[in-house]
């Protein structure tokens, strides 16, 4: 960890503003219990509680080497023993009233009134929690508000100081000694690396799509640079009174340009450490999430966890009623000891999007991808750029100006009969360029209709004018337009101890240029999927230059790939190039 600490890079801490507003209602620093009665609003835009609520504010944690931090405990009244929910983030403890977060879910569809505005954004809502019998702990980490320290993002640090608090919370009389975590995003990507350090009282983990590796899900994904994002959430690190030091990823991710080195190696998630009982949730269309969901999935341990996967985006599926009675069904099992039937819960529940209304949540499996599940290499034919099962006899390379507006070529496949595709789609292209040294690949999977038009589909429940403006070019985690995946081609190395035949995997540690007439064998992991195919419908594989899904969040610029040159994309004879798809039994 020191050598960790050697490598990050700091800047200063963004100033708090504390004025009850900026960060919510309730921010500002008033230590002391009260009791919430029945019927309290903390505003009138928001949910009434349906219970009398005892709200213990700003009390103090020692953690392991001194440093003082602040959290929010929200807990049933009454004499019985409870256990606790924690929502681990740097988004502030009373952050659910704040106006930019209040926007972004009524921007999306989510009214105030859904929510009590005693959660911490992406977290538990006490409203419902403590209802049901559990507390809430609202933490601020090290360095944010009024707590103490250096702030620190994703990795070793963080999930030590929320083990210490774990254990704190266990000691409280009225704890149970179970504690939990659960929350969405930064909430569900923090559960990785806390779980893996085994506190001792952590009895169950709920991550809601989160990534599990900051240098491939967040910073670096196909080896290409995008710090965009990164320096989105550093705004969050603030600090009331004289300004602390903040680690700066966004600068790490300009300096440290391969993964393996110690502070990158920290930010990696260790799945296979993770012992307590782990409800994922995770969807195909989550442009930061998807992948890191599905990999901490594959690399558990195989006992005591589930997946389900879901049709929308994140937030509307983490406070939908259903959604929380399935969660407080998990907790109940593994933290007040109920035999309530959890045991028989399916290990996976996965979704089948046709993109035309009639999408399935709940399909049973044992597996992901599920049983009956094959894999077919589509070949790509540059003469009549169709993909077959077929490989052409002789090479034809599709071509394209980089540089260009057209900078891409399509691959269409029609599907005869119904077919379900559900698993893990992935491309080995042949690639040569001319012009450069180095390309950008950039690949997409989208369904067509039968009149060849490009299905879509909003994963939010706003699906008004202005929502199509912000999410046509961006906005991606939004509306669902497809698989994708994308390689910088000198970062192609692959990690043959991680790769699979199904997902391949980089090092990341060793940058390999292209010569003048070289032609080299990339393999580019895609989303997953869970698509429906209709007689008479395709799918269009797009190898392109250009970024056709734009930036996560709205407001928030994609990087934009680097390129030059035309791109030669080499097709049939000895070079299968192919786009591998996962077929399950076909549906009649």
């Amino acid at each position: 960890m020191d050598k960790v600490k050697e490598m990050m890079l700091f800047n200063q801490s963004f100033e708090y503003i504390d004025d009850g507003v900026e960060h919510g209602i309730l921010s500002k620093f008033n230590p002391g219990t009260t009791v919430l009665k029945k019927g309290y609003q903390v505003d009138q835009r928001f949910k009434a509680l349906p219970c009398d609520v005892i709200f213990e504010k700003d009390v103090p944690v020692k953690l392991r080497d001194g440093v003082t931090i602040y959290t929010d405990v929200f807990r049933p009244a009454g004499e019985e023993k409870v256990p606790v929910i924690i929502s681990w983030s740097p988004y502030g403890k009373a952050a659910g009233t704040a106006p930019r977060y209040t926007n972004l879910f009524g921007m999306i569809g989510i009214p105030d009134s859904e929510l009590s505005g005693l959660h911490k954004f992406e977290g538990s809502d006490p409203a419902y929690w403590c209802n049901h019998g559990y507390a809430v702990c609202n933490p601020d980490p090290r360095g944010i508000a009024h707590s103490e320290g250096d702030i620190y993002m994703i990795g070793t640090q963080e999930a030590r100081d929320c083990y210490d608090l774990i254990e704190w919370l266990a000691e409280q009389e009225w704890c149970n000694g179970k504690v939990a975590t659960s929350g969405t995003s930064y909430l569900a990507f923090s559960q990785w690396f806390i779980a893996a350090e085994q506190p001792p009282h952590l009895a169950a983990i709920n991550p809601v799509e989160g990534l599990g590796d900051a240098y491939r899900d967040l910073i670096r994904r196909g080896g290409i640079l995008d710090v965009n994002f990164a320096s989105r959430l550093q705004v969050n690190h603030v600090h009331a009174g004289e300004p602390v030091r903040r680690e700066d990823v966004h600068d790490e991710g300009l300096k440290y340009q391969f993964s393996n080195c110690e502070l990158w190696e920290d930010k990696i998630a260790k799945f296979e450490n993770i012992t307590c009982p782990a409800y994922v949730v995770a969807s195909y269309s989550n442009t930061l999430h998807t992948p890191g969901t599905f990999r901490a999935w594959r690399n558990l341990p195989k006992e005591n966890k589930w997946l389900r996967i879901h049709d929308n985006q994140e937030w509307p599926d983490f406070y939908k009623e259903e959604q929380q009675e399935d969660r407080l069904k998990f907790f109940d099992h593994f933290l007040k000891g109920i035999d309530n039937g959890w045991e028989k819960t399916p290990v996976v529940r996965y979704a089948l999007h046709d993109f035309e209304g009639g999408h399935y949540e709940g399909i049973e499996s044992e597996t992901f991808p599920p049983e009956g599940t094959v894999y077919k290499k589509m070949y790509l034919n540059g003469v009549t750029r169709n993909l077959s099962e077929t490989l052409a006899q002789t090479d034809v390379p599709a071509i394209y100006d980089s540089e260009s507006s057209l900078a891409q070529a399509s691959f269409l496949y029609k599907a005869e009969e119904k077919t379900e595709l559900v698993g893990y789609p992935k491309a080995k292209l042949y690639v040569e360029v001319d012009g450069s040294d180095d390309m950008d690949i950039l690949v997409y999977l989208y369904k067509l209709d039968k009149h060849g038009n490009h299905l879509q589909q909003f994963v939010i429940p706003n699906m008004t004018a202005r929502m199509h403006d912000l999410t046509d070019r961006g906005g991606s985690v939004l509306r669902y337009k497809g698989s994708n995946g994308r390689l910088r081609v000198s970062m192609r190395h692959l990690d043959e101890e991680k790769s699979t035949n199904e997902v391949p995997a980089y090092t990341f540690d060793r940058e390999e240029k292209l010569h003048k007439g070289e032609i080299v064998e990339i393999e580019i992991e895609m989303f997953p999927i869970g698509m429906l195919l209709y007689p008479g419908e395709q799918l269009r594989f797009i190898v392109s230059a250009k970024d056709e899904v734009g930036g996560i969040m709205p407001g928030t610029p994609a990087a934009p790939p680097v390129n030059h040159g035309k791109h030669i994309i080499h097709c049939g004879g000895q070079y299968d190039s192919y786009l591998q798809l996962p077929f399950k039994v076909s549906v009649k």
